[in-house]
């Protein structure tokens, strides 16, 4: 296997470029450009610590719910995926998957990482298993690859992470304070605060919100109060995106219900029905997308995702290890009532919005131009291949939705969502797939051979419309003493 990949065009320099003028168009103008990665999942405290990872394994395999995922469709055991055995079984037992995971995106992703990151140029495969372990993980004990070095090797600009309004972001401000040049931001993530479906969990939040932000909560006027208030710290802290996983955008005006009578009989213990948890969730986001607006914030909604679907495995495991899917919601008519309530006053946000649903991407591409009103270049953004998306059929699926029904040319790019730091090579993925769509139609005669102006295309749409989008900022940090 091994010596078959050598003698293939798999992984060459030339990747996914079928011809000239894509390969041109990726060598000369999108390659060697930094990195803003604006939305991912990595720990802020392994960034501002410098973790050194022990092995390959805790670097690679913890946490990355793909790998886990393929393993358990190949029948591997827990105890080798998320349970109690050692770091070289699972790594084992990830060799073993890995050759069998041809056309899905963790073969080409996987792949890339150990070439980029370590210099292994075979396949990982029972046969090298034990060899590549030993290597990488000896590699991981050099200075230059704790977590910084690894985002300095693949040139990344910012890093924006997702954090929890009662997050004290005592992480950042040490990382900001020691004066590196890579940016680490936060981003507010507010959903445990429509979470009112489990009345002693949300109670506890409460509790937690209130602490953080020095206020008694006691009904919805000083929960929103506590809400504003962690939104002005975020400010200081460098926050300049606001992030929310929603099943779809809710949209309520139903003047016999009130949110505080909800938040209060939710307290109470009293489970909300589906009318009130679309009220109340609708009036929390409509209030905090108007501060957004105030603020000059970027407000994300990834939407689309069905979570926590295999009860047994939830209780076992919790959260975000491996059992959520695509659902299948109605986005487009609380898509488009959600933003009109907030343009009928002018404080509709820089907006991204992500569709986890492939049957969506039309709809999704269309609704930003529904509110784009020549305020700001791109205010409204059709986000990237989200998850089960980003992989190249739905990159290409999503560039091509993007490009029918508005400017390709304004689109901010790609983003890793992830929680690993070997995840970067994904936006040479993206870059590479992006300049093979362009190039094919060049050399198809769809598109001229100009190769200055849609270099400059290309690389607004890797690296300058973001740069220009978020208003990242060392300057935006307030509190630092």
């Amino acid at each position: 296997m091994t010596q078959l990949i050598k003698n293939s065009h798999f992984l060459s320099d030339d990747f996914l470029l079928k011809n000239k003028f894509s390969q041109r168009l990726y060598h000369a103008y999108a390659k060697d450009l930094p990195i803003i990665d604006y939305h991912n999942h990595l720990p802020p405290s392994e960034i501002a610590s410098n973790r050194k990872f022990e092995n390959i394994s805790s670097l690679w395999l913890a946490g990355d719910h793909y790998k886990w995922r393929a393993m358990r469709t190949l029948g591997i055991d827990e105890h080798y995926i998320t349970g109690k055995a050692s770091a070289a079984e699972k790594f084992d037992k990830w060799a073993y998957t890995l050759p069998y995971t041809v056309r899905n995106p963790l073969f080409h992703w996987s792949a890339l990482e150990l070439k980029r990151y370590f210099g292994v140029t075979d396949l990982l495969s029972p046969s090298n298993s034990s060899k590549i372990y030993s290597t990488t993980s000896e590699i991981l004990q050099e200075e230059s690859f704790r977590t910084r070095g690894l985002l300095e090797r693949m040139k990344v600009e910012v890093v924006g992470t997702t954090d929890d309004p009662t997050d004290d972001l005592s992480q950042h401000l040490a990382y900001r304070k020691e004066g590196h040049a890579m940016g680490m931001y936060p981003t507010f993530r507010p959903d445990k605060a429509f979470a009112i479906g489990q009345t002693q969990n949300y109670s506890n939040y409460l509790v937690a919100l209130g602490t953080a932000a020095g206020i008694e909560i006691s009904s919805f006027d000083t929960f929103i109060e506590a809400l504003y208030k962690r939104i002005d710290f975020f400010h200081s802290m460098g926050c300049r995106v606001a992030d929310h996983g929603l099943e779809r955008l809710s949209f309520s005006t139903d003047s016999h219900l009130s949110a505080d009578r909800i938040f209060q009989n939710t307290l109470a213990g009293n489970l909300p029905t589906a009318a009130e948890k679309e009220h109340f969730t609708f009036q929390i986001l409509s209030l905090l997308s108007k501060q957004y607006h105030a603020k000059g914030w970027v407000q994300q909604f990834h939407l689309g995702a069905i979570r926590n679907t295999n009860e047994r495995m939830l209780q076992q495991l919790g959260p975000d290890t491996g059992f959520d899917s695509i659902g299948d919601f109605d986005q487009a008519k609380s898509l488009a009532s959600f933003f009109n309530e907030l343009d009928k006053t002018d404080q509709l946000a820089k907006t991204v919005i992500y569709n986890l649903n492939p049957r969506d991407n039309e709809v999704f591409a269309s609704m930003i131009g529904n509110f784009n009103d020549g305020s700001i270049k791109g205010k409204m953004q059709y986000g990237s291949g989200w998850w089960y998306l980003d992989q190249k059929d739905g990159m290409e699926k999503q560039l091509n939705a993007l490009s029918n029904l508005g400017l390709l040319s304004c689109f901010i790019g790609m983003l890793t969502d992830s929680r690993s730091f070997l995840s970067f090579p994904r936006h040479e993925y993206f870059r590479r797939i992006l300049c093979q769509l362009i190039g094919q139609e060049v050399e198809q005669g769809e598109l001229p051979w100009d190769e200055q102006w849609l270099g400059k295309i290309i690389q607004d749409v890797c690296y300058n419309n973001a740069k220009a989008y978020f208003n990242f900022s060392p300057q935006n940090f307030s509190t630092i003493a």
